[in-house]
């Protein structure tokens, strides 16, 4: 019987001199063409198959001549297969393919390796953000947002640097790409009365205690579905985020949150602990928003979510937000009434807090206004007390109260008085001082249409004074001026 031929890419499988088996597996090429290979051993064929399928999992092996003049759309998929996929989350795997696979290899993927250049990438680009949006055009418009075609250009980035490092291109022409705006269009807040209609609302349609607790904490959207009854500790009052809800290839799964620093907990407010307590006695689930049409105990859909928030903004007569806007609406208003940005840093999960402050601080007209009369009035109580301490005598031995200086507490304005400048008359030049000893005087005539500058110095303001107006004096002699 003829031997079974192994396709291309899944290895090679031997018995070696030892008895031992042996699984080899190319895993790329080097600067001449050469294959990468990797291996493993085993006491049974078995065996060794095992390990070598694992191996291939673990490096993504493709088995593929990388060469200069291959597709850019063949590089891009063996730069994700190879070096990339296996290092990210399952969800983050299927952002990057769906990019990968659904715009960069369809438009631009038949373009040699070697001959992408920079005016290419940025043809794309532009391409992308006139008409590169597959989904929901009616709702969004025909182009991507500015963020997404960013994201774009990085992975174009990485793979390019990694060809150059696999010296099959000289340099990387992603650098330098002239691309869209970094900042994207600011998420709209809902104003304090919004917020009160939305709630109203909210308490009709069944969806009162989420979007609560949501304007309350700030939670993400997938966090919020995700929280369990086990999450609340009503006895010290805080609530523990330690997953999310979310869609990963069209099924509903329970994963990490999304990174290490959205692994917190919040202080909740009183009447918060109080509202969920009530509500818990009409919830039988161990979630906390529980799915109404599934059988099994499911948390609510992150979809219907969002169709029920703008169902009930239509409703309660709002302007049109997303989901991800009453995380806005909280941090927002918490840091306009008082909360340190460390702190809402900290409950809103970020690691940093120059995120917090370039994305969420947003200002409202009505926080614009608020703040402009806090101002008003600060200044306003600063220039009275300064003014009714300058007017006032100063104290000395018994005030008039009939209170001796030590027991009156109240802190006196020490007196002040402004300082006026002198204001020198027109064509007799200027005097200031450079350094601690020298003093520089200046005259500046207007001569045939055009100004000339003379300058004299001196060791004291008096001395510098008398040589200005010699110097005034010799130029008006010189030049005829009156």
């Amino acid at each position: 019987m003829a031997k079974r031929k192994r396709k291309s890419g899944e290895g090679t499988v031997r018995r070696r001199k030892d008895g031992r088996w042996e699984g080899r597996v190319v895993v790329g090429y080097d600067e001449k063409g050469l294959p990468k290979t990797k291996n493993v051993t085993a006491k049974t064929k078995t065996e060794c198959i095992e390990k070598l399928e694992k191996l291939k999992a673990e490096l993504g092996a493709v088995v593929r001549k990388c060469t200069p003049t291959m597709p850019f759309g063949e590089w891009m998929d063996f730069w994700f297969q190879t070096y990339c996929k296996n290092s990210l989350k399952e969800y983050t795997q299927v952002t990057y393919a769906e990019r990968i696979y659904k715009q960069i290899i369809p438009k631009i993927g038949h373009i040699p390796l070697n001959q992408i250049n920079t005016g290419t990438l940025e043809k794309f680009y532009a391409q992308l953000k006139s008409n590169g949006r597959l989904t929901r055009r009616e709702t969004f418009g025909p182009g991507l947002a500015n963020s997404v075609i960013r994201s774009i250009h990085a992975h174009c980035r990485a793979a390019l640097e990694k060809a150059v490092a696999e010296k099959l291109i000289k340099q990387n022409p992603a650098i330098g790409c002239k691309l869209p705006p970094k900042k994207s269009p600011e998420v709209e807040i809902l104003t304090p009365e919004e917020m009160q209609k939305l709630l109203f609302q909210a308490q009709i349609d069944g969806f009162y205690e989420m979007f609560t607790l949501d304007l309350a904490t700030g939670l993400r959207r997938g966090e919020l579905i995700g929280l369990q009854w086990k999450d609340i500790d009503f006895e010290k009052g805080t609530l523990s985020v330690t997953k999310q809800v979310r869609y990963v290839k069209r099924e509903l799964q329970i994963l990490p949150p999304k990174t290490k620093a959205s692994i917190r907990t919040i202080i909740l407010p009183e009447p918060i602990l109080e509202m969920l307590a009530e509500y818990r006695k009409i919830v039988n689930s161990i979630w906390l928003f529980p799915s109404p049409y599934k059988t099994e105990d499911m948390p609510r859909d992150p979809s219907s979510c969002r169709k029920a928030l703008a169902r009930i903004l239509e409703r309660s007569g709002c302007k049109h937000v997303p989901f991800h806007a009453l995380r806005h609406t909280f941090a927002s208003h918490a840091f306009h009434y008082g909360m340190d940005v460390k702190t809402l840093a900290s409950t809103i999960g970020h690691e940093s807090v120059e995120t917090t402050l370039n994305i969420y601080a947003h200002s409202s007209e009505q926080m614009k206004r608020d703040a402009a009369r806090k101002i008003d009035e600060s200044i306003g109580t600063a220039l009275g007390a300064d003014l009714s301490a300058n007017a006032a005598p100063q104290a000395s031995g018994n005030d008039t109260t009939g209170n001796s200086p030590a027991e009156n507490n109240t802190p006196k304005t020490p007196k002040f008085e402004p300082y006026v400048g002198k204001r020198r008359r027109s064509g007799t030049g200027s005097v200031h001082q450079v350094s601690k000893n020298v003093w520089e005087g200046r005259y500046s005539p207007i001569i045939n249409g055009k100004r000339i500058a003379r300058n004299i110095y001196a060791n004291s303001e008096e001395e510098c004074e008398i040589k200005l107006a010699e110097l005034i004096r010799e130029t008006k002699e010189k030049f005829g001026i009156k």
